[in-house]
């Protein structure tokens, strides 16, 4: 059955039914108190005479101001979203990040690899230049020597970051990838990180909410303890994406996932273009950055295939999210002519076909079956 999307097009705002009133103040709008503190400290910093003094960068500060701005319309202007913990205008300064880096990579779509490699200086002088050649499974026998040397800070990354991940799909299954390593990843870093998360999931769905205000909270302790669980869900929504259940439900999952391992994927292709190492704090805050936006962003897809009478279009973090991944796959397409002319060994080709044709076959199959049990009812 279609879903019914036709409601009054005033309806835009999908979620955030319920507000937390248990902090009244901070949920108080406060625009033309912040439009007023924002023009104040700006007018204090640009008449200073620090900043107006000869040889100082001004371009980078007047960039840093606009920044700022910007994401202070963000957070008193955006719709929110669907999370109200710590506070929406959190997520509301999240989504105008995610906005920040869209531009960004729609500008840096319309320049060549060279012209971004110098942009790149402008932001750190140590970028723009090429990485040394790394040789990896030189040595691939199971030995400790081994073993302890292939674990660095990137294997408590790797975890945290599945960790996060489980935080997102919340879903065992969904959570699975391709390994590099059997044991650092399958038994130590990934999995380790999915079972975390999914634990951490399974106490949320089974924790009892209720929310006292502040105010009638008595002690100094209970206080404390009041304002820290306020970085804390509000509530929790277990996933069931049922992804076989129809043939659309199929096709969103698919791209759901499809979506999900290129996010994951971008940014190997973009620091090896842009010259950057794993380690850069621009390739770090694109990861904390997706993390971010992805929270809300899956959890309002999820309202919008599974609940369409609540959800009458696609949220925004989901449908920006989604756009910033695709602008950073056209952008390695364009830069990738010539770069990787290796060509793909046979075992792996053979690999993608096989795969390709079971994610065409198995929906057309459950399509035709259905299709046969609905005539033969008739």
């Amino acid at each position: 059955m279609q879903a019914d999307r036709t409601e009054p097009y005033t309806r835009i705002v999908p979620f955030a039914e319920k507000h937390d009133t248990s902090v009244e103040f901070f949920f108080k709008p406060l625009t033309l108190t912040a439009l007023a503190t924002a023009m104040s400290i700006m007018a204090y910093i640009a008449m200073s005479n620090d900043v107006l003094e000869e040889g100082r960068d001004k371009k980078r500060l007047g960039v840093y101001a606009s920044i700022c701005a910007f994401l202070l319309f963000s957070m008193v202007q955006f719709r929110d979203g669907p999370f109200i913990r710590p506070h929406p205008a959190f997520w509301r300064i999240v989504l105008g990040v995610n906005l920040l880096y869209e531009l960004a990579l729609v500008f840096l779509l319309f320049q060549d690899l060279d012209s971004a490699r110098t942009m790149m200086t402008y932001i750190d002088p140590n970028l723009g230049v090429p990485l040394p050649e790394k040789s990896y499974a030189e040595d691939c026998a199971l030995t400790a020597s081994n073993l302890w040397n292939a674990i660095d800070i990137f294997c408590l990354a790797h975890a945290l970051g599945w960790f996060g991940k489980a935080l997102i799909l919340r879903d065992y299954w969904f959570c699975w990838c391709w390994w590099d390593h059997w044991v650092l990843d399958v038994l130590l870093c990934n999995w380790l990180g999915i079972y975390a998360g999914m634990r951490t999931c399974a106490y949320f769905e089974v924790k009892h909410f209720t929310w006292r205000s502040i105010h009638s909270t008595k002690g100094v302790r209970r206080k404390t303890k009041r304002v820290l669980k306020q970085f804390t869900p509000h509530d929790w929504t277990e996933f069931h994406w049922e992804g076989t259940s129809s043939f659309a439900s199929y096709c969103a999952v698919f791209m759901l996932l499809a979506t999900f391992l290129a996010a994951e994927l971008n940014p190997f292709y973009l620091k090896s273009l842009l010259w950057m190492e794993p380690s850069h704090p621009i390739i770090i805050s694109r990861l904390a950055g997706v993390f971010l936006c992805a929270l809300p962003a899956v959890r309002e897809l999820y309202q919008y295939l599974n609940h369409p009478e609540r959800a009458v279009r696609m949220g925004q973090h989901a449908w920006l999210l989604l756009a910033t991944v695709l602008t950073e796959l056209l952008i390695i397409f364009k830069w990738s002519r010539g770069m990787f002319a290796e060509p793909f060994p046979t075992h792996i080709k053979l690999a993608w076909s096989v795969g390709s044709a079971l994610l065409i076959a198995y929906p057309s199959f459950k399509v035709f079956k259905n299709h046969l049990l609905l005539k033969g009812d008739c």
